[in-house]
């Protein structure tokens, strides 16, 4: 069992930066790889980026690929995701999502946090 808590949301204006952070609990968390998702008003839910267990791989959605950054600290047992260069389209509720199958697909993850908002500005 993994519970994942995200935080950093917050209001930003277009062009700037903000770090979400996700605290995972349980001993296995390096173990699992870890996903961004986002949820914008009336659409589904989307991926935006993965890393594997140990951090070797990562991978982006093509709409924010050289903007955002995922990584994670196992002996903290966080993930991040640096965005920068934000745009109004990013706006939505972010999520974070553990899996044993790391990949893009939603279906792949187990475990979901409960969401942070992010509001970008124009």
């Amino acid at each position: 069992q993994v519970q994942l808590v995200e935080s950093g949301g917050g209001l930003v204006q277009a062009g700037g930066s903000l770090r979400l952070s996700c605290a995972a609990s349980g001993r296995t968390f390096s173990s699992y790889g870890m996903g961004w998702f986002r949820q914008a008003p009336g659409k589904e839910r989307e991926f935006v980026a993965a890393i594997s267990w140990s951090g070797g791989s990562t991978y982006y959605a093509d709409s924010v690929k050289g903007r955002f950054t995922i990584s994670r600290d196992n002996a903290k047992n966080t993930v991040y995701l640096q965005m920068n260069s934000l745009k109004p389209e990013d706006t939505a509720v972010y999520y974070c999502a553990a899996s044993q199958k790391v990949g893009v697909h939603i279906t792949r993850y187990d475990y979901w946090g409960q969401g942070t908002q992010v509001t970008v500005s124009s």
